[in-house]
């Protein structure tokens, strides 16, 4: 085996878990862009736009992640993990919700990372992502503090 490859096995479970993180990728497309339809109010402008804007990220993340599979010899999921439709359209509420989201795509960014083994090309870009992912969720914590 050439150093730096995962072996067979080895790749199969990074391929399977690439395609976890690639339906969680697609699925949070299509809950920042549901928020950022159901935002009202003198504040829609702003938070519309940054809720696209991680829409598009999701996207961006998606192709990286799809590329990767194929890179690896698999074959990306076409699946979306479904997205529980709560009818808590207060801000505040969706901002709750898309931190559990996050928290949850950090997990499997990080059981991923967990079975890399000599791939630094790959090592990387996983912390890459979980970087991208953890700013994402310290702005939405910082959000959802209440000033003192």
């Amino acid at each position: 085996m050439a150093k730096g490859k995962p072996s067979k096995n080895s790749s199969n479970e990074i391929i399977d878990a690439l395609d976890q993180i690639l339906e969680a990728e697609l699925s949070g497309v299509v809950r920042y862009l549901h928020y950022s339809f159901m935002i009202f109010g003198p504040n829609r402008i702003p938070i519309t736009k940054w809720f696209r804007d991680h829409a598009m990220e999701g996207i961006q993340h998606a192709v990286t992640i799809g590329e990767k599979i194929t890179a690896l010899g698999g074959h990306p999921s076409v699946k979306v993990k479904p997205v529980p439709e709560t009818n808590k359209h207060n801000v505040m509420e969706i901002l709750k919700e898309s931190l559990e989201f996050e928290h949850e795509g950090v997990r499997l960014y990080h059981e991923l990372l967990s079975k890399i083994e000599g791939d630094v090309a790959l090592e990387e870009m996983v912390r890459g992502l979980i970087l991208d992912e953890t700013t994402h969720i310290e702005e939405v914590e910082k959000m959802t503090r209440s000033l003192k």
